[in-house]
């Protein structure tokens, strides 16, 4: 019993790992140690109650739960005032999406999305990364229906006034 459990752990944590540390690098806005962390946190809370896990209708979505919710927690931390450094290392940075998105697009993005507080960051991940409901993002972030609507809204006009012009550079290409 114990063995087919970990075999199913496995099989799960290899299958989902890649695309937690995307959302995590999203979440951290681009601090690859901190999502890292993130992830080995969240597969390792999965871990020690996968068998109550398993039954669940979709684990992967609870897992991108966990990792906001982690990601969330660390932010409430004291130590979460530390911020990464200016520029990114040239191999850190998470793999391009498909169709050879621009780079200097991405780094402006998560240079975009370090500036804006944590739950704002998380709403406009899970909501338009993740592409989850309303009612799924209110779920992982213990919050109500009405107060996501309205998180993404106004995260959406400060990410907007951030970027300014600066995205207008890009539309051109």
């Amino acid at each position: 019993m114990r063995h087919g459990r970990r075999d199913g752990f496995r099989e799960f944590a290899a299958g989902r790992s890649g695309h937690l540390y995307r959302s995590a690098c999203l979440l951290a806005s681009g601090d690859t140690h901190l999502a890292e962390d993130l992830v080995q946190e969240t597969l390792g809370r999965m871990y020690l109650h996968w068998g109550r896990i398993s039954r669940i209708d979709n684990p992967a979505a609870y897992a991108q739960t966990v990792l906001v919710r982690a990601f969330l927690t660390h932010q409430r931390r004291r130590s979460a005032g530390e911020r990464p450094v200016g520029e990114f290392p040239d191999s850190g940075a998470p793999p391009a999406a498909a169709g050879g998105a621009d780079p200097e697009l991405r780094l402006t993005l998560l240079e975009a999305l370090g500036r804006l507080a944590p739950k704002d960051r998380a709403v406009l991940v899970l909501r338009y990364w993740e592409d989850r409901s309303v009612e799924e993002t209110a779920d992982a972030m213990n919050a109500s229906s009405a107060a996501v609507r309205t998180r993404t809204s106004r995260a959406l006009a400060r990410l907007r006034e951030q970027l300014g012009g600066s995205l207008t550079a890009f539309a051109d290409l």
